[in-house]
């Protein structure tokens, strides 16, 4: 009688383990086989971390292995598996993987593919056809779409992290950081100890260093001991934690109205200001997203306000970004006056103050929150709605969706929910916040979130004019590196542009994409449908771009850019892509640590060894 054996890899992560019985059924072209437990005698089978082999013999030929179908029934209380995958050593001796990396819970089965990636129209037997329908009807009944609030992108259907899919939730590590990273967040910042500080006025500029003292790496450091400088000020428009919102300023918007005489002290080139915009060497900040977003009013014992600014900053002779006029509101008049580094110390270092507490609020609500994290849960709803596990663009996107809708729940649950971190301290909560967000996805775009046209967009693409913008550069890297990979993968599946317009699963991944994360609306500029390998390739970027480099270089993770450790790919071309892919990021590695060298404050937020994998954190 034909036997097989069969390797189950079970997860390292907690509670990966089972005690329950495991069942085991082959399902051939020839036939389908009994149920098999898969059971050692005085062996402790399916613990954490463990691969197994077991030996199953079949009554009659079985021919090629569509299926295997894993059933989980249980021993004492209900405990859920993590199954990596299972290989399969058929009589003849040939081996196939079976990838999984998913939860089996309760008295739960899951039906299992072949590691091959498949497209629908590679699938002609009834039953592959029959188990990739069945697949997506089951996921788009657990991943539904929902507003959590009016104009914001939709997001998934669920209250808290609990009510997730068990596939998408926190390993229980990672719950476990989260906690802790949260905590620890609120240890730096003293929120317990030192929350009268926030909630009155502070009498001495003294009161940062007491905010500061117990973050310690090179960055902070440095912050610490320069932020009162217009050199720091400047150059954290370029690579601090915002770095995506200066731009090359084209003509001197009228509700800032400076002049020549007002600036003169801090122009190096004996030109005019009107000369030197013309010049390329005038650059602006804009903080019109703020104007009327209403201030935090949950606590009526304590005022809070804020700034819509605008800044303008100079490139020095030095090719250096320092700022040389600031104006704290958009409407210019005698009660809103343009402070200049000409003023009393104070009153020009007061300005920059008001200037990046309004640079935090938008990198915390926009850059961060709306453009990486939401963004990226709506290609992971879309990717887990429209594409099953055996295609090529699920095996492709789904380390880059890795926990991101957990961590976008568990905000909507203690962050930026009613009485949450953001209410309790920022200016911007109690609601403003959420206007925040309403206001910016008028400005979201499909364009915007294409890093070189993104850079183009404000002026900012010349590396000779503007040498010190390692945002820019190390970003451009690793969008090639991204996009190069990308495209490779696409070759492999699509052999023609055709067949990118006939795979239906795409396009209802993208049209999804569209019409409920984007919610329909055509100003937004993101594609209903994509017709070509190139655009495809360009569209894949922009989901890994997003989840991976650009929260890199807005925040920071620990699961890095290249490495797959569930291996659901297995054919041999796109192993070697993903070999070149990590060659690549390697290199970009190496330049930018040379470039880092000896520097007072490094970059490295973009390098490829710091890029977290998705949006996870």
């Amino acid at each position: 009688m034909p036997s097989y054996t069969v390797t189950v890899a079970t997860g390292s992560q907690w509670f990966a383990g089972t005690d329950d019985y495991i069942y085991l059924s082959l399902v051939g072209s020839a036939g389908c086989s009994e149920k098999h437990l898969l059971d050692k005698p005085f062996y402790n089978d399916f613990e954490r971390g463990a691969v197994d082999s077991y030996d199953v013999t079949v009554d009659e030929e079985l021919g090629d292995i569509q299926l295997v179908k894993i059933e989980k029934r249980k021993y004492w209380l209900h405990d859920d598996w993590y199954l990596k995958y299972i290989t399969l050593k058929t009589p003849c001796g040939d081996y196939i993987e079976f990838p999984c990396y998913r939860w089996i819970t309760g008295e739960g089965e899951i039906v299992l593919r072949d590691g091959r990636a498949k497209l629908a129209c590679d699938d002609q037997i009834h039953i592959l056809k029959q188990h990739r329908r069945k697949e997506l009807e089951t996921r788009q009944k657990q991943y539904r779409w929902m507003e959590w609030n009016p104009g914001f992108p939709l997001s998934i259907d669920a209250k808290c992290h609990k009510d997730l899919p068990r596939d998408i939730q926190f390993d229980s590590e990672k719950g476990v950081d989260f906690v802790l990273n949260y905590s620890k967040a609120m240890e730096n910042l003293f929120i317990n100890r030192f929350m009268h500080m926030f909630q009155s006025s502070w009498s001495d500029f003294a009161d940062f260093e007491k905010i500061f003292v117990k973050i310690s790496n090179t960055i902070s450091e440095r912050v610490m001991n320069h932020w009162q400088e217009d050199l720091m000020f400047g150059y954290q428009f370029l690579n601090g934690c915002n770095p995506v919102l200066i731009q090359r300023c084209k003509k001197l918007p009228e509700k800032l109205p400076v002049t020549t005489e007002m600036v003169e002290c801090s122009l190096e080139r004996q030109l005019t200001l009107e000369q030197e915009v013309e010049q390329g060497n005038i650059f602006i900040v804009d903080f019109d997203l703020l104007d009327g977003i209403d201030a935090n009013k949950t606590d009526p014992c304590t005022l809070q306000f804020l700034a819509a600014p605008i800044c303008l900053l100079y490139k020095n002779l030095a090719n250096k970004i320092v700022p040389i006029a600031i104006q704290l509101n958009q409407v210019p008049g005698d009660e809103n006056p343009i402070f200049l580094p000409s003023d009393a110390k104070y009153d020009w270092l007061l300005a920059k103050i008001w200037v990046r507490s309004s640079d935090f609020h938008i990198h915390q609500t926009i850059t961060h929150l709306l453009r990486t994290h939401l963004v990226s849960e709506v290609f992971g709803i879309a990717m887990y709605r429209h594409l099953p596990a055996v295609h090529p663009i699920f095996k492709l996107l789904v380390a880059h969706v890795r926990f991101t809708i957990a961590i976008n729940t568990k905000a909507r649950e203690q962050l930026i929910c009613e009485y949450g971190l953001f209410d309790k301290a920022n200016a911007t909560g109690g609601g403003g916040h959420v206007q925040m967000v309403q206001r910016a996805m008028q400005d979201l775009t499909y364009i915007s979130l294409c890093f070189p046209e993104a850079i183009k967009a404000r002026g900012m693409d010349s590396t000779e004019d503007i040498p010190y913008y390692f945002y820019r550069d190390d970003g451009l890297l690793v969008w090639e590196a991204i996009k190069t990979f990308t495209a490779e993968v696409v070759g492999i599946y699509y052999k023609s542009d055709q067949m990118v317009v006939e795979d239906q699963e795409l396009q209802d991944f993208v049209k999804d994409v569209y019409v409920y994360g984007m919610r329909g609306k055509k100003t937004s500029g993101f594609p209903k449908s994509i017709k070509t390998r190139e655009k495809l390739s360009e569209y894949l970027t922009v989901v890994i771009f997003t989840a991976s480099a650009q929260h890199a270089a807005v925040n920071f993770g620990q699961l890095f850019l290249g490495m797959y450790p569930e291996e659901h790919f297995i054919e041999k071309p796109v192993k070697e892509a993903i070999a070149r892919f990590r060659k690549n990021l390697d290199t970009i590695v190496s330049m930018i640590a040379e470039r880092n060298k000896n520097k007072k404050l490094p970059y490295y937020y973009l390098s490829p060894d710091r890029i977290p994998n998705s949006v996870a954190i």
